[in-house]
């Protein structure tokens, strides 16, 4: 097995480790519901967020097949992961029924059926795809900075984690370390926007992650949600 195929194996299990993050996070919001808690069942999660998340999966899922040869490490898991973002972005539509989180909504469906007609007349598009989606990459990884800085500042100013689930950062966060590794082992000339966004991507989680303990352990985090629930 070469270095690619082991680092791509690798970052496939990771991938699909990270799914189960993003589905702990669909079934928090089904739970959520279930339970009618009051409050909303997305309450705090941030659309902005989620919004790039979907156009972070969804700018590898065009990557991966405008690249010579297809890559179907890349593909298939992001895929999935675009189909199950969806499902978020959906359901923060039918709990707020906002005009933002429509027009979310509606992005997210036109820009799939695109992404799978490219899918499927890949050959006639390649080097626009792989143009377009390196774009896509770059601005997402800078969507991603921003998304979650707003997510973050949620929970600061709130002091509670609300609807947001731990799961989902840490199981993202460690498919992002296996993206890394699976960018070094395609080359630079290849990897280096997975790279970027990957990189981005962790450092978020990290501050996510931090942010759970910040809750339940600082005075000031207590005394936020106080205020927040009063």
């Amino acid at each position: 097995m070469s270095v690619y195929d082991f680092f791509g194996t690798v970052n496939t299990v990771f991938i699909f480790v990270s799914l189960y993050g993003v589905l702990s996070q669909v079934r928090t919001i089904w739970r959520r519901k279930k339970e009618e808690v009051g409050i909303g069942s997305t309450e705090l999660l941030s659309i902005n967020q989620f919004t790039v998340s979907y156009l972070a999966y969804f700018s590898f899922f065009i990557y991966g097949y405008s690249i010579e040869p297809f890559n179907h490490y890349i593909v298939w898991p992001r895929l999935i992961a675009t189909l199950l973002v969806g499902v978020i972005l959906y359901e923060i539509w039918l709990d707020r029924k906002t005009n933002a989180s429509a027009y979310v909504v509606l992005i997210a469906l036109v820009s799939l059926m695109l992404g799978m007609a490219g899918l499927f007349y890949g050959d006639t598009f390649v080097d626009e795809g792989r143009y377009v989606s390196t774009i896509i990459i770059l601005v997402i990884s800078l969507l991603i900075a921003q998304g979650y800085y707003h997510q973050i500042k949620l929970i600061i100013k709130s002091g509670a984690t609300g609807a947001v689930d731990l799961k989902m950062s840490q199981f993202i966060f460690m498919m992002d370390i296996s993206t890394i590794a699976f960018a070094l082992s395609m080359g630079i000339e290849n990897g280096w926007p997975l790279m970027v966004l990957a990189i981005t991507s962790g450092i978020t989680k990290i501050i996510i992650m931090y942010l759970f303990k910040w809750v339940k352990l600082s005075p000031v985090a207590i005394e936020r949600r106080k205020e927040y629930n009063s």
